[in-house]
């Protein structure tokens, strides 16, 4: 099973390099942050992805709003696929799609750069969530705003008072861990202290990967185990955040 998370930045002008993700790398499970659109709004190629008859797609999102969205490949899915999403998500920043025993999750979690009381909140509120969460297998996709410890971030970059890094937000970053998520990522390379997903859109930082690890693929703990592969396409893409692919066996 393949999952890929991405923050697309904007998803009407991603349309070509969506489905170009789609169609190249055939994920099971495609799970996109920041779409700012809502279902109304996109552009006919995505219209299609929406319509592709090996697709079952949701899109949770508003017109200038962060808004998520989840695709799942019904011939690796046999049961029907129901859409919902947590009641601490208020602005269209979370979906979950429950698939027989199974969900896939697709989230955004507020940067805090306007509203930071309001990314604290989502926070608290997502390690009550998570305990809940892992009576079922669960993936957890997205965009979380956080870098866990100082390992993600570039060491040019580290600085704990920045939001993002501050140790408020990694204490309850780690409550969401705690309750049973496995983080992919780093379960697969531990010491990979270059492994980043963001990076500033100034000073050429992207190439000479000066980043941040924000985008996660987080499940668990019985499902991580499974996970054998991942990987950050660094070089695909115009959004700030690149892609990531898991593969599950």
């Amino acid at each position: 099973m393949r999952v890929i998370t991405w923050n697309v930045n904007g998803v009407r002008a991603r349309e070509r390099e969506v489905l170009e993700l789609v169609q190249k790398h055939k994920p099971d499970v495609l799970c996109m942050q920041e779409i700012k659109s809502s279902p109304e709004q996109l552009p006919p190629g995505l219209g299609g992805l929406i319509g592709l008859p090996e697709l079952t797609s949701f899109w949770h999102g508003k017109g200038g709003y962060s808004g998520v969205s989840v695709h799942l490949r019904k011939a690796s899915f046999a049961e029907p696929v129901k859409f919902s999403h947590p009641s601490f998500d208020h602005e269209t920043r979370v979906v979950e799609a429950s698939c027989g025993a199974m969900s896939f999750v697709s989230m955004y979690l507020p940067n805090g750069g306007k509203d930071f009381a309001a990314k604290m909140d989502f926070l608290r509120a997502l390690a009550p969530w998570a305990k809940a969460q892992r009576e079922r297998p669960t993936i957890v996709c997205g965009d979380m705003n956080v870098a866990r410890t100082e390992m993600d971030v570039h060491i040019s970059e580290r600085n704990a008072r920045t939001i993002g890094q501050r140790p408020d937000e990694r204490e309850l970053f780690e409550r969401f861990f705690a309750e049973g998520f496995v983080d992919v990522g780093r379960k697969l390379a531990p010491d990979d202290d270059a492994l980043f997903t963001w990076w500033p859109y100034w000073a050429n930082a992207r190439k000479k990967n000066v980043g941040w690890r924000l985008d996660y693929v987080s499940a668990t703990e019985a499902l991580a185990a499974k996970a054998c592969r991942a990987e950050v396409l660094r070089d695909f893409g115009a959004s700030d955040h690149a892609p990531v692919i898991v593969d599950f066996e």
